[in-house]
């Protein structure tokens, strides 16, 4: 698989069914499902957030969900299909992300991860996050959360061609 082959769209209230489903095999496994079609749907749809998709030829392989406050985002979930993994997929997504909170204004991406997800806890700390608070019994009192964030200005700093510039290196 080569990342050039993969596409980045805006999702559609059509594709909540398949995001939904890799939300429940790739986020969910083992707490319930809990992002079914309709919150994904109500997702799509919220202007204060965006739900990307990644494709390839044969259809979604990724998604990822940003929502947007006053002055931060929130990485609500993001997955990557297994056979797409390790191929910079989630990189795309999350980049695009990145650079749409800073259009929009915001001084800081944060998250949360099952924290046992090494991998995962990995690869967000490569693209700029820090770890900030571990949360007990976060996922339904049976698994514990890493909270991470990415401050990508000070907060009541306009942005500035520089500091876009800076943040993409």
């Amino acid at each position: 698989m080569q990342s050039g082959a993969i596409t980045l769209r805006l999702a559609e209230r059509g594709d909540s069914n398949a995001i939904a489903a890799m939300s429940r095999d790739l986020i969910e496994a083992g707490l319930g499902w809990t992002y079914r079609p309709e919150r994904i749907r109500r997702l799509i749809g919220n202007r204060e957030s965006n739900t990307l998709l990644a494709c390839d030829r044969a259809g979604p392989v990724g998604f990822a969900v940003m929502q947007f406050s006053e002055e931060r985002a929130h990485l609500v979930l993001m997955a990557v299909q297994a056979s797409h993994q390790r191929h910079g997929v989630g990189r795309q997504m999350l980049q695009w992300l990145i650079d749409s909170a800073i259009v929009a204004g915001m001084s800081s991406v944060h998250l949360e991860l099952r924290a046992g997800n090494r991998s995962a806890i990995d690869f967000y700390r490569a693209l700029g996050f820090s770890q900030t608070l571990l949360i007990s019994g976060y996922y339904q009192g049976r698994e514990h959360a890493v909270r991470m964030i990415r401050v990508l200005r000070p907060p009541q700093v306009p942005v500035s061609d520089a500091w876009l510039s800076a943040l993409r290196r």
